[in-house]
């Protein structure tokens, strides 16, 4: 695929930071910070299927889900007032495994009073042929 345009730097940087509270929540084992990042009516589509956030924190009830991550290649679009998408390429090792997964990421953050939240986001698993270790 061909490169995109440079996005926003402030919005990109502000979301990066935002989403990365999300992965140091899954590293960290965090319930409470997880589901401070995310909206009531939060919507994740995943390779398994479709969860909420209630869904999402219940993942760390035994404790961290993630060993450690880097978000890589990231764009960000304002959707409209108070809406924003970030997209980037994530490269993750689960808490019990030593092999490094990749996978596509689109998030959407809601800026409600000062507050940004996510409402959505969709993981795609790094195809074999983009030459990302799966």
């Amino acid at each position: 695929m061909s490169k995109l345009d440079p996005t926003d730097t402030a919005l990109c940087d502000t979301l990066l930071r935002l989403e990365r509270s999300v992965w140091d929540a899954l590293r960290n084992g965090d319930a409470q910070a997880d589901q401070a990042a995310l909206a009531p009516d939060f919507l994740g589509v995943y390779s398994d299927g479709f969860a909420g956030r209630d869904d999402h924190v219940a993942q760390l009830a035994g404790g961290p889900t993630i060993h450690d991550y880097d978000l890589t290649d990231p764009h960000a679009r304002a959707l409209g007032p108070g809406f924003a998408l970030l997209s980037y390429r994530a490269t993750f090792r689960r808490a019990a495994g030593d092999i490094p997964e990749v996978m596509y990421v689109s998030s959407i953050w809601r800026n409600h009073g000062g507050a940004w939240v996510n409402v959505f986001s969709q993981d795609t698993v790094a195809a074999a042929s983009t030459g990302d270790v799966q």
